[in-house]
């Protein structure tokens, strides 16, 4: 891997803006690496490496910003970025609410976090772990086909300085491996799959548990139903329950609140969830798949609850957002190199609850869903619609396969119903153990 610049590179670059008439000045790099392959019925499909770093400079002038990005870091091409960025900011117009954090609000001593594994597989090793996933499924008794196995490994080098006196580097590495299966024929072929991914090597589940899961996934799916319109429960199995509770994050960030397009927007301090949920974020979690250090502004990052046995205890801030609605900022920001900072959070887990997920319906007629299509969500006013597919349960047993079906309802009423069970696991950004839902809709034939 190519040794990425320094933090002097990106302190001369801030030196040369405010030199050239800026009062203020940030600057972000990205680099990284990756490396992946495909494999599909014992052939490598697809073999690949690629490097690359991006710079982002942000220059301010009076209450006007500019903001210019380059992966070109010869001297002379990043004298003609700050040129440029500067000769931007005086024509751009002006923004009350921008600019970089103060002194007093900047990290002084944050984490080093256990992020960078450094040892880095060799092909080989990626095309084993690849091997052994699809093997184990074609394996399978009922699969009969496969949409292909991969494995990855990636590392990252990010850099922020800025001229209130802020330099933060971090470094973090990445697994991966994923395997699709087929099966069944003709019209009447399912697939579905199973992944892992880590930021450490020792940390990936065994490619054959994968290769296994997502063969039985597979072959389960056969033979799917419709349903009845009907008004159930809805079991969301962990895979897709963390990305119900996700919608929320959208609802409660500051650019949302501030232009008062949340349908939580008037929420703060009340109950959302039920008293049983409780949204917690740890920016520091050893080996998480979304830890930071600090945020994109240079402000420290911690560990809270957003959502406390259901009430919301914070907006997501960056900067921009916080002086709008007249607030401290969080150190949520989360930027890219062309564009200006926006809030995000990290390493999210919904808390588990007490009850086992067949607990949560037992003796009950229920749909549990695996899957989730479309995007039919509107942040505005929390109504919820997408299509689904999964399995009936009927008197608290799993039946039979259900596909074509439609859930709805909506955010703030479903927020308030849900119940969760204790089979958390963290292995994704957002975690979350398998969620009951009351009184939603169910669409069907």
């Amino acid at each position: 891997m190519t040794t990425p610049p320094t933090l002097d590179l990106l302190s001369d670059l801030i030196a040369k803006a405010r030199a050239a008439g800026a009062d203020s000045a940030d600057a972000v790099l990205h680099h990284g690496v990756s490396v992946s392959v495909e494999r599909r019925l014992g052939q490598i499909e697809k073999l690949e490496r690629s490097e690359g770093q991006d710079l982002g400079l942000r220059v301010f002038i009076g209450q006007r910003q500019a903001i210019v990005s380059s992966s070109d870091l010869r001297p002379d091409a990043l004298t003609a970025m700050v040129d440029r960025a500067v000769a931007m900011a005086r024509l751009a117009p002006e923004d009350p609410f921008c600019g970089i954090a103060a002194a007093d609000l900047l990290a002084q001593d944050y984490p080093i976090l256990d992020n960078f594994d450094p040892v880095e597989p060799d092909i080989d090793t990626l095309l084993a772990r690849a091997a052994a996933a699809e093997d184990t499924a074609l394996a399978y008794q009922g699969v009969t086909n496969s949409d292909g196995a991969s494995a990855g490994w990636g590392s990252g080098y990010s850099a922020l300085v800025t001229s209130a006196g802020f330099a933060g580097e971090n470094r973090s590495t990445w697994h991966s491996i994923s395997m699709t299966a087929v099966a069944g024929s003709g019209t009447g072929m399912e697939r579905d799959y199973d992944y892992t991914s880590a930021l450490f090597a020792e940390d990936l589940d065994d490619p054959v548990a994968i290769g296994r899961t997502a063969a039985e996934r597979a072959v389960r799916r056969l033979n799917p139903r419709k349903l009845d319109t009907a008004k159930v429960p809805v079991i969301f199995d962990p895979r897709v329950a963390g990305g119900l509770v996700g919608h929320a994050l959208g609802a409660i960030s500051g650019p949302s609140i501030a232009r008062g397009t949340s349908f939580l927007k008037d929420k703060l301090g009340q109950a959302v969830f039920s008293d049983a949920i409780t949204l917690r974020e740890d920016p520091h979690r050893r080996r998480g798949l979304r830890s930071r250090p600090y945020d994109a502004e240079g402000l420290p990052t911690q560990a809270r609850a957003l959502f406390d046995k259901g009430v919301l205890t914070t907006w997501l801030l960056d900067l921009r957002s916080a002086r709008q609605l007249n607030l401290a900022p969080t150190g949520h920001a989360a930027r890219g190199t062309s564009g200006p900072p926006g809030p995000s959070a990290s390493n999210l887990i919904v808390e588990p609850g007490s009850r086992s997920p067949q607990d949560l319906y037992a003796g009950e007629n229920a749909l549990y869903v695996t899957d989730l299509m479309g995007q039919g969500v509107n942040g505005l006013t929390g109504d919820y619609s997408r299509g689904a597919a999964g399995f009936w349960i009927e008197k608290g047993e799993i039946a039979y396969p259900v596909s074509e079906i439609t859930i709805a309802g909506n955010l703030k009423d479903m927020y308030r119903a849900i119940t969760p069970a204790n089979d958390l696991e963290l292995k994704r950004g957002i975690d979350s153990p398998t969620l009951r839902v009351d009184g939603m809709t169910l669409a069907g034939r």
